[in-house]
């Protein structure tokens, strides 16, 4: 029974993470701006480690199911 709300938040910090990811990147491939008004270096750094630290969250709320 209390396996079920470490499933979910790992499940909606890993499709977060991997959301983000996939969309900075993209947004990258195409050079679009990933923030309005934020120079591309930070808005890269800061979005990847963001989506980074969401998927891990995420696998390591599944880890402990």
């Amino acid at each position: 029974m209390e396996s079920g709300p470490a499933i979910f938040a790992g499940v909606a910090f890993g499709l977060f993470g991997a959301g983000l990811l996939v969309w900075t990147g993209v947004r990258v491939a195409h050079r679009a701006p990933v923030a309005a008004g934020v120079s591309a270096g930070a808005a890269v750094a800061l979005t990847t480690l963001s989506g980074a630290a969401s998927l891990a969250l995420g696998l390591w709320c599944l880890t402990r199911v």
